[in-house]
């Protein structure tokens, strides 16, 4: 994201240590006091804190995901800020992956999926796949409540999986893979949207033939087209093995 967004936009970071390069306060988004100075004189937060693993400790996620969330688009109303854009996350609908043909999807077994089966929008009913994804649920209604409550552009992207390598994995991610470049280009669009968006949520996964989660109303909404595929790596064989690193 900040390689995509670095010279366009003046940067500064709220984290718990430095971040080198970029102008940071330091503090726990658990702590509203704390964190207030750093949206001062602030146009617009991306929201990417969180404990975002699936076997974590209530404590853990009531702290980051639930208050620290608050805090934020808390500190965001009290300093004036325009538009939050949260980090959701694809586990919000993920356990849909346990029924046909999810879960022949992510496990790879395409001789099993039909020529045509529904994917899953911004419209779909939530299905959670652990309390985490309840947790950004939760923030996805908070996002809503402020922007109808305080008219702030509150826009939700739920993100699939965007790893170190940069690359698929495993073979559930040739479903849900979203490439670096893919994710910072959509959080541009996000920042750059009209300021009439008020209130919204996207999926955010790369070009993948096996994706089922629906990009059409990024694109529609925002003229966001992923460019990278999970595809790219596989075996020429075409199943579900990933490549070797390069």
């Amino acid at each position: 994201m900040r390689r995509r967004l670095e010279g366009k936009y003046d940067l500064v970071a709220l984290n718990r240590r430095q971040v080198d390069g970029v102008k940071c306060y330091q503090a726990d988004i658990a702590d509203l006091d704390a964190i207030i100075p750093a949206f001062e004189g602030v146009d617009s937060v991306i929201h990417l804190a969180a404990q975002a693993s699936e076997a974590s400790s209530w404590q853990s996620y009531r702290d980051a995901n639930l208050t620290g969330t608050y805090n934020v688009f808390e500190a965001s109303r009290m300093c004036g800020v325009k538009r939050i854009i949260y980090a959701s996350s694809g586990s919000t609908i993920k356990a849909i992956e346990k029924i046909p043909p999810y879960n022949a999807i992510v496990e790879g077994r395409y001789d099993e999926v039909p020529e045509a089966w529904e994917k899953v929008t911004h419209l779909s009913t939530p299905r959670p796949s652990s309390i985490y994804g309840c947790t950004k649920l939760w923030g996805e209604a908070l996002a809503r409540t402020y922007s109808d409550l305080y008219s702030i552009s509150a826009i939700c992207i739920r993100i699939g999986n965007v790893n170190r390598d940069d690359r698929p994995t495993e073979t559930r991610q040739f479903s849900v893979w979203c490439s670096q470049r893919d994710i910072g280009n959509l959080i541009a669009r996000c920042l750059d949207a009209p300021e009439s968006l008020k209130f919204d949520i996207f999926y955010a996964v790369s070009n993948n033939r096996w994706s089922y989660r629906d990009m059409e109303h990024a694109r529609q909404i925002l003229g966001f087209v992923p460019t990278d595929s999970a595809d790219n790596f596989r075996q020429p064989s075409g199943d579900g093995r990933v490549q070797p690193g390069q």
